[in-house]
């Protein structure tokens, strides 16, 4: 038996409770959100559809609804308008997350946290700061996201299958981060020698273009939003998945923020590293070897980070 409540009943927040809905792996969803009838519209629209699916029991309901919630998702705050960058939303999010913490916390004080509202980096940090929950039950969403579209890009360009990419995105989910390219692999094969070592009797592949694929990863969400007006779907896949890293139980390294105490010689900031993800929460780290230009990168990423940490007020 698991309880997942979803703070926020916009589109992401929405997609998530569907989404986990008809994964087949929680038993109770409870949707908060300032506007009640938005979240009970959703929440009625999903369980009318529930004969069709596994059981789950799903439901609007208030911050006491909360209460004994082994996950709560945080997905409030003003979504990012065509344009404009995650950290332009900072201070207006961190106001929402700040007056959120203190009403979800005292009911679900044991629960694992993952937050996805923007700037994920720096909400997460916030909610390290101003809450009593553990370091390890703190998640932030991070670069899962961005490594993901970084793995269906490369995908792409060698017409394989997306889960025989083994890439990541590291840093800020944000401008700032970054691919750490020399332990990057297709199949185990180092992502740059890949085109060199595969016999296709279909296709000759030419070597990857780094600035190509960075390019698209950085700025696909940024197209979404400009086509369709916001972005959900990817987002929500892969917020489930670590839900459902966190139920089974089995340790799972992915790309999500944490809090830095050192690693990589990075501390007191928030950001997207390799973390073992099971169900304790963060049950340790991954510290992949970095080249000095790529470990010079991730340092720039959290000075970029620390830098609006310092001009904003919480």
């Amino acid at each position: 038996m698991t309880k997942v409540t979803i703070i926020g009943a916009g589109s992401v927040g929405s997609t998530i409770a569907y989404t986990l809905a008809i994964g087949g792996y929680v038993s109770e969803i409870v949707m908060i959100d300032i506007n009640e009838e938005k979240a009970l519209g959703e929440a009625l629209d999903i369980r009318q559809g529930i004969p069709f699916c596994p059981p789950v029991t799903i439901y609007a309901g208030t911050y006491r609804d909360a209460c004994d919630s082994d996950i709560v998702i945080l997905t409030s705050g003003l979504a990012r308008k065509p344009g404009q960058t995650r950290l332009d939303l900072a201070q207006t999010n961190v106001n929402i997350v700040m007056s959120i913490i203190p009403q979800i916390t005292t009911y679900a004080p044991d629960a694992t946290y993952i937050i996805v509202s923007n700037p994920v980096d720096i909400l997460t940090y916030v909610w390290n700061k101003r809450s009593d929950i553990p370091q390890n039950k703190i998640i932030g969403s991070g670069t899962i996201l961005d490594t993901s579209r970084l793995r269906a890009r490369i995908a792409e360009c060698y017409t394989i299958n997306q889960q025989n990419v083994h890439a990541y995105v590291f840093g800020e989910h944000g401008d700032s981060s970054f691919v750490p390219w020399s332990i990057a692999n297709i199949s185990n094969v180092p992502i740059d020698q890949y085109h060199e070592v595969v016999s296709s009797s279909e296709n000759i592949y030419p070597p990857l273009n780094h600035a190509e694929v960075e390019e698209y990863m950085r700025k696909s969400g940024g197209r979404v939003i400009q086509r369709k007006g916001a972005t959900f779907y990817a987002v929500s896949l892969s917020v489930c998945h670590i839900c459902k890293c966190l139920i089974n139980g089995m340790d799972t390294t992915m790309t999500v923020s944490t809090m830095m105490n050192g690693e990589y010689g990075i501390s007191d900031v928030c950001l997207s590293t390799l973390n073992i993800l099971g169900r304790n929460g963060v049950n340790g780290k991954l510290y992949p070897p970095l080249s000095p230009e790529e470990n010079a990168l991730l340092h720039k990423s959290a000075d970029c980070l620390k830098d609006i940490i310092k001009s904003i007020d919480f």
